[in-house]
């Protein structure tokens, strides 16, 4: 019997975050339940196709853009169930028994939030990001999303979007995602550069604008802008 699972991580330069990221794997792979693990890559510059290469990653490559990522991820893919991951997100022990029994009962969903930071702020902007997961539906790519491979297919998956691309499938699998309790740690480097306060109203303001009809390619360039 094939294994269930597989693991679609998009990157971009993240040499320096994907190495923790595969090793958080590693229980998954122990346990039987991993197919594959796919990066799909938006033109790196840095070490990131060795680091995937060197643990056995299936490695795809194309233009950069994390919904069109995922997408070519997805297909890349053989699993009946796929868990995607960010390249910084780091899965804590344990997320391997709650995703066997996720699976096993076919539900779909997330994981919780946290940052690797110590503070007020990374607690706070985490409990927002856990509150708006369960309260709108909506859980960003960081805590980390398991959907079966039929529902995705259902969703018409990933959009080949530059932005929101997490938030469009969130809203095509609306009342199909719960809460499954694995942990879910994400890198805080870009809330560290650009501050707790102002890059979490910039995200909330750029979800809100997404939500009301903005261009996600409007979105796209303005985020980067700033």
């Amino acid at each position: 019997m094939r294994a269930p699972l597989s693991i679609i991580i998009p990157t971009l330069n993240a040499e320096a975050g994907l190495p923790e990221t595969l090793a958080s794997l590693t229980e998954g792979l122990r346990a039987g339940i991993i197919r594959e693990v796919v990066v799909s890559d938006g033109g790196s510059t840095d070490g990131t196709l060795r680091v995937a290469d060197a643990a056995g990653a299936v490695v795809v490559t194309g233009a950069p853009g994390r919904g069109g990522q995922l997408r070519r991820g997805v297909t890349a893919s053989g699993g009946d169930w796929l868990l995607v991951l960010h390249a910084d997100t780091v899965l804590e022990p344990g997320w391997c028994d709650v995703v066997q029994e996720a699976m096993a009962q076919a539900r779909a969903g997330y994981g919780t939030l946290r940052f690797r930071a110590d503070g007020f702020a990374p607690r706070f902007v985490a409990g927002w990001a856990n509150l708006r997961s369960r309260v709108l539906g909506l859980p960003y790519g960081d805590q980390g999303l398991l959907v079966s491979r039929a529902a995705y297919g259902a969703a018409g998956g990933y959009p080949d979007i530059p932005l929101m691309e997490d938030v469009a499938l969130a809203r095509a699998l609306r009342g199909q995602l719960s809460p499954l309790g694995f942990i879910a740690q994400t890198g805080a480097e870009r809330y560290l550069q650009g501050g707790w306060v102002r890059r979490g109203w910039r995200n909330l303001v750029t979800l809100v604008r997404y939500l009301l009809g903005a261009d996600p390619e409007v979105l796209a360039q303005a985020y980067r802008r700033r």
